[in-house]
């Protein structure tokens, strides 16, 4: 009878024991991975961002991929692995909501061209008009950072050929930060970014042609809670307040 009472009490105890375990690890670990594509000048809001969405969901790892919007893009719209996509644009987020791989997208920033040198300047930029005879670099067309920088030298009448096209807005920015350009033209929070390794120039009437920041779930996500609450996460008073920080402005 003694032995009864001693086993009985000890196996409801392991047995509460167990389901609390279980529940826990249920609330607790989401467990996976959450893959964000995203435009490059996202690097540095987006890698906060993720050290908190890790801290705030246990057993999540974030991984980021930065790169050009428009290839990123094309690659969601391709079908290619991945849980949310983030766009320096509306045109570059159409190609992937034109294939079906995201509906509804949202906008959650906007970001203004500036001029960049070295910190010397020794070009002695001091505006757009400035280019013509210098070695600077811009974004290539087809990517955000190009077209805005199109409209943005049109609607100034300046015609001055750049010495190289790159492939997205950190590319541009890493070229005069090396020093292989007298100037760039990138967003204001990728010079922010630079800190004391560039000089920032403002560029007239750029505040006419913004950029936008657009952002959706995609529909091959493995796991759409988590794609919507990185979603949350940036859109909301957390992830907007970080944004504007680094430089870019609420829309």
């Amino acid at each position: 009878m003694n032995k009864t009472l001693i086993i009985l009490p000890a196996l409801v105890l392991a047995a509460t024991l167990a389901a609390c375990g279980d529940g826990a690890d249920d609330e607790g670990a989401d467990g996976g991975t959450l893959t964000v594509l995203a435009a490059s000048s996202l690097t540095d809001v987006f890698t906060v961002l993720a050290e908190r969405f890790e801290a705030a969901h246990d057993g999540v790892e974030v991984e980021l991929s930065f790169g050009s919007s428009t290839d990123l893009a094309e690659q969601a719209a391709d079908g290619a692995p991945g849980d949310v996509l983030a766009t320096a644009d509306q045109t570059a987020m159409a190609i992937a909501e034109d294939a079906g791989a995201v509906e509804d997208p949202a906008t959650f920033a906007t970001n203004l061209l500036v001029i960049v040198t070295p910190p010397d300047n020794p070009a002695g930029i001091t505006g757009l008009e400035d280019l013509d005879g210098a070695t600077w670099v811009r974004c290539a067309d087809a990517v955000p950072c190009g077209r805005v920088a199109l409209a943005v030298l049109e609607a100034a009448g300046v015609d001055a050929e750049p010495a190289s096209l790159e492939e997205d807005v950190r590319s541009t920015l890493d070229k005069v930060v090396s020093g292989e350009a007298d100037a760039g033209l990138v967003y204001a929070s990728d010079a922010i970014a630079a800190g004391a390794d560039v000089a920032t120039l403002p560029i007239a009437g750029a505040e006419e042609q913004l950029t936008s920041y657009f952002i959706a779930d995609l529909e091959q996500s493995e796991d759409d809670d988590l794609a919507e609450a990185w979603v949350e996460l940036v859109t909301g008073p957390e992830g907007q307040a970080v944004l504007t920080e680094a430089g870019f402005s609420l829309p």
